[in-house]
């Protein structure tokens, strides 16, 4: 080497040297003597050394972050992969960048209604009354994307779309077909779904206590709702009461407004924040006749619309999944530990792998699970089962992700804090692990194990 070019090095190499921490390394170790080792070492070494404080001489070229490793997206028609995208660009433009504001402040963002309402997809399966028909695949894999950046509004939507909807598409008269759902698809209405009471959870099939006394034509209610989604803010809320004459389970539309019904808006929860959970208080409210779901005439009716959407809360599941392992995979191959990206590490590479055999799993589970809908086969044990699975796997998949994020995955600014969070609600409602387990339990056995 000439010594222009000796002296031209040594001068970058100046410009490089950090002097105060050169002088602080040299009170440790001997530098001399340090350099007269890297001296002697071969091409061979000194590539090894470099690569094993990160710095090869190569530009690494890191794959896609790709959640849906066995390509089960590839399954769906060109139409519906490209409304799934567009589902997707509009969670990630507009909801992921507030989201979190409105997460600490427990606040939903009615902002988003209208923006919502232009994808045209609520009411995605119901055919007529300007709902698009699409199949229960295409609902999931909405679903999926919706909670992969945010479960509250995938629980609100699916609440809307779902529970709500699906009340009156399932049960409801033409009369209230044509009334409520042409409006509540355009998100112009919203409606709420009160069937779980203060005291009464999974035992609401027998142990309903909210009352519905008929006088003439018009009904009076009188008991408490609690849990109920969008409640603060609905039009209309389709409230479970017995029937005090026939010990019946029957389904009622409540306009907002009604006189006898009061909604508490409920505080403190620690998931599902922008949710607005309300305590509903029935006290002497009359209902018309005409506002009864006229083909809800018992608990069997009630649990078509539980049936129809529990498949919809599995989905979910793996879209809070799928969020959590992404954000974790994305924060590992930018975190520097050791001079080196944690994801280079074997312990982490195995959390990684563990979420992601997880999430496949459960995204082949619940693609199979919407066929089985497309194709009128669909069980209780069927969605009981996903839903059982699903929610468990996805408090493992998110618990994985908060440990391989250190510290900072307890901070909100990475977003794996509110998925681990709001994974709990999702593990508990639209039926709790154990009486799902009974059904499924139920079907294979022969057996009821239910008290």
């Amino acid at each position: 080497m000439s010594l222009f070019k000796k002296i031209k090095q040594a001068y970058h190499l100046y410009k490089e040297i950090d002097m105060d921490a050169l002088g602080k390394l040299s009170e440790k170790v001997d530098l001399p003597e340090v350099m007269k080792a890297f001296g002697k070492m071969d091409e061979k070494q000194l590539h090894g050394l470099m690569k094993m404080i990160g710095h090869d001489g190569k530009h690494k070229e890191l794959p896609p972050i790709n959640a849906d490793f066995y390509q089960v997206s590839e399954l769906l028609t060109d139409d519906e992969r490209t409304l799934q995208l567009k589902v997707r660009a509009f969670m990630e433009k507009e909801v992921k960048p507030i989201i979190n504001e409105y997460w600490l402040r427990a606040e939903f963002p009615h902002e988003l209604i209208p923006k919502l309402a232009a994808l045209n997809i609520c009411g995605v399966t119901y055919k007529g009354y300007g709902c698009p028909g699409l199949s229960n695949v295409m609902e999931g894999a909405l679903a999926m994307e919706m909670a992969r950046i945010d479960s509250s509004i995938a629980t609100f939507f699916g609440v809307q779309s779902g529970l709500a909807m699906g009340s009156i598409y399932l049960l409801g008269s033409e009369d209230q077909k044509q009334e409520w759902l042409p409006k509540m698809q355009q998100m112009q209405l919203i409606g709420a779904f009160g069937l779980t009471e203060p005291e009464v959870g999974s035992a609401v099939a027998g142990g309903l206590t909210t009352t519905a006394k008929r006088n003439g034509d018009s009904w009076t209610l009188n008991g408490q709702k609690k849990w109920i989604g969008n409640s603060t803010f609905a039009d209309v809320i389709i409230i479970w009461a017995r029937d005090v004459d026939d010990d019946n389970v029957k389904g009622f539309l409540v306009r907002r407004g009604t006189p006898g019904i009061e909604v508490e808006k409920m505080e403190d929860k620690m998931a599902l924040r922008v949710v607005q959970n309300g305590l509903i208080t029935l006290k002497d409210c009359v209902v018309q006749e005409h506002d009864r779901l006229q083909n809800a005439n018992s608990f069997k009716d009630t649990a078509k619309v539980l049936r129809m959407t529990r498949a919809g809360v599995a989905w979910e599941a793996v879209g809070c999944a799928r969020g959590a392992y992404e954000s974790a995979l994305a924060y590992t191959r930018e975190r520097k530990q050791f001079g080196k990206p944690i994801a280079s590490f074997q312990l982490i590479q195995n959390h990684l792998v563990e979420m992601l055999s997880n999430l496949t799993a459960m995204q082949t589970m619940v693609f199979r699970l919407s066929q089985l809908q497309d194709e009128n086969k669909l069980t209780d044990e069927h969605a009981s089962l996903a839903k059982v699975f699903c929610t468990l796997r996805t408090r493992d998949i998110v618990s994985r992700a908060r440990e391989v994020m250190g510290g900072n995955g307890i901070l909100l600014q990475y977003d794996v804090a509110r998925f681990v969070a709001d994974a709990e609600a999702i593990y508990s409602y639209e039926g709790t692990k154990e009486i799902n387990s009974l059904i499924v339990g139920r079907a294979i056995t022969g057996f009821s194990a239910f008290v």
